[in-house]
Formats: structure tokens, C-alpha cells, sequence
């Protein structure tokens, strides 16, 4: 019986070129979970700041005895 060769360069080069996609496009897009973490707590001091100049304005205005900076509760009607 003869010995039947079979070519199998062509799917092992299709499968290669797809790993070698799939590796490039997470390297190349994708952020890992340390830099989203990063993002979030960078974040998450900037509104903290923010916060704190608010009260900080609000503190600085009640203590020079002006009005409250803090909308009324009733849309500005007397009662």
C-alpha cells in the first residue's frame, strides 16, 4: 500500500496567523485590570476634591455670614 501524504502546512499557517491575531489585538487594545483599577481610583480622588472645595466654598460663605449657598427646600416661596 502506498503511503498517502497529506498536506497540512495550510491549517497549521491559518491557525498560527489567527493565535498570532488574537495576540496582537490584546495586546494592542485591551487594558488590563490594574490599569482599570487605576483609572477608577484616579477618578474617584478627583471627585473627592471636588467635593471637598464645595464644602470648602460653602464653609468659607456661612462663615463670612452670607447667605446659605444651599437651594431652599421650598423653591424660594415664603411661608
Amino acid at each position: 500500500m502506498p503511503s498517502v501524504r497529506t498536506n497540512r502546512t495550510a491549517p497549521r499557517l491559518a491557525l498560527a496567523a489567527c493565535a498570532g491575531s488574537l495576540l496582537l489585538g490584546g495586546l494592542a487594545g485591551c487594558s488590563t485590570t490594574q490599569e482599570k483599577a487605576a483609572e477608577h481610583q484616579a477618578e474617584a480622588e478627583r471627585i473627592l476634591d471636588a467635593r471637598a472645595e464645595r464644602q470648602k466654598q460653602r464653609k468659607q460663605a456661612k462663615n463670612k455670614g452670607g447667605k446659605n449657598t444651599k437651594p431652599s427646600q421650598n423653591g424660594g416661596r415664603k411661608q
